[in-house]
């Protein structure tokens, strides 16, 4: 059985928030977290009450609605201190959660590897620590369900002395962890493979890119990439291998979503995984063209993507899901150039965005064109050159003709294999 979710959204005065956009994300974000949303209640005020945010008036509004509904939870559109968590669940006397509390619940459910699952716990303990006064009366009402998912599991006691052990515990243990990340990255960039990063606003469509961007010239098809139409599918950053137009091999990372106003600490506990972007080629920036709220999904992702100090990669900007809105409202002033508009579901558009990457790519690497004479010493170097990794088409003709994509940075060691 789902549980029974009241949404509430609290509108303040002089702010550039879009609450319709919010409203919607948050009824998405508690479907994503297998909620019922049974009602939605939004309150303008002047000012936010330090004691309960909403004012005593309508907390007493939402307690009657809540037993009316028979709902489990009370779900709120913005963060609450641990006194106001408190204090809304003595009044309410229903489990209370904020808008921080339910993503991280839903990384809680949703990742499984070992360093995203160390990620979360990290980013709870850390958000929970001055908030155990609400906390403590929140896991006396439910002993499972949204906002207690990874907390439970853990049955961890509400002592900050025992907390902020176990978050040095854990940090000790990531950065073991990141140690181990970071010789695989440097690895994939010594594959002389490069690297394209997929980044973008959650739910715009970019594992379904990957799997067609890694299927596209590949004879048999497999989904790589999971793919729904729900908010956060993607947590844990996937590598797989696609083929460009030439012929070259090129990896696709599929990364965590972004979301607006993002929960600070969720960013900071994923922000090593995050910088696996640093070693990409590419960056495809994926935004949701057929969303409303367009600006704020590219201005969240560059504000991201900025903060991991990363603007230099090649950008494409891509604009997906044009088969669902054709045309666009938004201030394109506040993108940098090279976009493509596209639908996931064109093959043509893929094809194209195949291409554009291609192009992209070209600032790394320098084309090599030679013809060799057939002797031992000439057939045995095309083979060493294959086992370490370069992307050679071979033609044997009336000679060896060597056609290859080199890093600039490598060239000089390439031709060095011929003249020795």
């Amino acid at each position: 059985m789902k549980e029974k979710i009241i949404a509430v959204t609290v509108k303040l005065p002089n702010t550039k928030i879009d609450y319709n956009n919010r409203i919607n994300e948050l009824k998405n974000l508690i479907i994503a977290n297998k909620g019922e949303v049974v009602s939605e209640v939004v309150s303008s005020r002047k000012f936010i009450d330090s004691s309960l945010y909403i004012g005593k008036g309508k907390a007493e509004e939402i307690k009657f609605l809540a037993e009316e509904l028979e709902a489990d939870t009370i779900v709120f559109n913005n963060d609450l201190s641990g006194s106001q968590l408190k204090n809304l669940s003595d009044l309410i006397d229903k489990k209370i959660i904020d808008r921080t509390s339910l993503i991280l619940d839903i990384f809680a459910n949703r990742t499984r590897s070992k360093e995203s699952k160390l990620q979360v716990q990290l980013a709870q303990m850390e958000y929970m620590l001055p908030r155990l006064v609400g906390f403590r009366k929140n896991l006396s009402k439910a002993s499972a369900g949204i906002g207690t998912r990874g907390l439970g599991e853990q049955k961890l006691e509400l002592d900050r002395r025992k907390i902020s052990k176990e978050i040095n515990r854990i940090k000790k243990k990531l950065e073991k962890i990141e140690s181990t990340r970071i010789i695989n990255s440097k690895n994939r960039v010594d594959s002389k493979i490069p690297i394209v990063s997929l980044v973008g606003y959650t739910n715009a469509g970019k594992s379904t890119i990957g799997n067609e961007l890694t299927n596209f010239y590949k004879k048999e098809q497999s989904e790589v990439f999971a793919k729904k139409n729900m908010l956060f599918m993607t947590l844990d950053t996937t590598t797989r291998k696609g083929v460009l137009p030439s012929g070259l091999e090129f990896l696709i990372a599929d990364t965590v979503g972004f979301i607006e106003d993002i929960p600070t600490n969720l960013i900071e506990a994923f922000k090593s995984t995050l910088e696996e972007i640093k070693y990409s080629d590419c960056i495809l920036n994926i935004i949701d063209s057929s969303s409303e709220n367009i600006e704020e999904q590219i201005e969240t992702t560059y504000e991201i993507l900025n903060s991991l100090e990363i603007l230099d990669i090649p950008i494409i900007n891509v604009f997906n899901k044009t088969d669902i809105k054709k045309e666009m409202v938004y201030n394109k002033d506040i993108l940098l150039d090279n976009n493509i508009y596209i639908s996931a579901y064109n093959k043509n558009d893929i094809e194209i965005l195949l291409h554009e990457i291609e192009k992209t790519l070209e600032y790394k690497y320098v084309n090599i064109n030679m013809d060799l004479s057939y002797d031992r010493k000439n057939q045995n170097i095309v083979r060493e050159l294959k086992d370490k990794g370069y992307n050679l088409f071979v033609d044997y003709g009336e000679y060896i003709n060597i056609k290859a994509k080199v890093l600039k940075s490598e060239k000089e060691l390439f031709l060095k294999y011929f003249k020795e």
